[in-house]
């Protein structure tokens, strides 16, 4: 049997997969792939003596399925974001621009035996309070991503002052939980303000533009609102501290 035999038909061949073969390729079962194409999700085959064939678009389409549906969106959610209006493209191009690391900020994989060493010893209890926070993300075999490599420097430079890494790790928690809030409307913004008005208006062509260049201005404009706003709100913190303690020492 050749070798072209023996391999499973990769999505380069346009329109040369059965949905079994559509299935084995994308990892999803024939019935899901049925069910996205019954919801409009999923663009119809080529149909060749009665079978239908599947090619480079439609794996595309079920990966962006399955990475929205990673993400947390629902079925229902996606359906409304990528179905109606046939913008699939589109949506992977903003998912792109959204999950693309910040400048300066690409994600570090570390093993729990550098991160024991940066941090002065194992605790199990803390390390996973920094996972519960998003702190770090663990990828299995002792191995764990820092979405921001930025907060570990921070930590370890808290820790070298003297502040205990726990007291460090539950400020952040705090702090992470006031971001959480600002980024919530932040975005919201955005929705309020640019999202709505476009899609109330059918998406028009010519505004996608638009809409992918403050996608991708979000995130780092955010950013820059917030640490301005903090270091307004830091300064008036500690000039208030010092001036109650200075008061107490009279």
């Amino acid at each position: 049997m050749s070798k072209a035999t023996q391999d499973p038909p990769t999505a380069e061949a346009e329109a040369s997969l059965t949905v079994e073969q559509l299935a084995y390729e994308t990892g999803m079962s024939v019935r899901n792939i049925r069910n996205h194409q019954s919801r409009g999700l999923l663009p119809p085959p080529e149909v060749r003596s009665r079978i239908g064939y599947y090619g480079r678009q439609h794996v595309e389409r079920l990966r962006l399925i399955q990475e929205l549906q990673a993400d947390g969106f629902k079925l229902s959610a996606i359906e409304r974001l990528i179905g109606e209006h046939g913008d699939a493209d589109r949506f992977a191009g903003l998912r792109a621009a959204l999950t693309n690391p910040i400048a300066g900020e690409a994600p570090e994989v570390l093993t729990r035996e550098e991160l024991d060493e940066r941090f002065g010893g194992r605790d199990d209890k803390l390390l996973a309070k920094t996972v519960k926070l998003g702190l770090l993300v663990e990828l299995g075999e002792e191995k764990f991503e820092a979405p921001s490599p930025a907060l570990l420097r921070a930590a370890e430079e808290v820790v070298a002052m003297g502040i205990p890494l726990p007291a460090a790790v539950a400020a952040i928690g705090k702090l992470k939980r006031n971001s959480q809030s600002s980024a919530r409307a932040f975005v919201s913004l955005f929705l309020a303000e640019l999202w709505k008005p476009f899609d109330e208006a059918g998406r028009p062509e010519e505004g996608w533009e638009q809409i992918t260049s403050s996608v991708e201005r979000l995130r780092p404009l955010g950013a820059e609102v917030l640490n301005a706003v903090f270091r307004l709100d830091l300064t008036a913190e500690i000039e208030k501290a010092f001036g109650e303690v200075l008061e107490r020492d009279k």
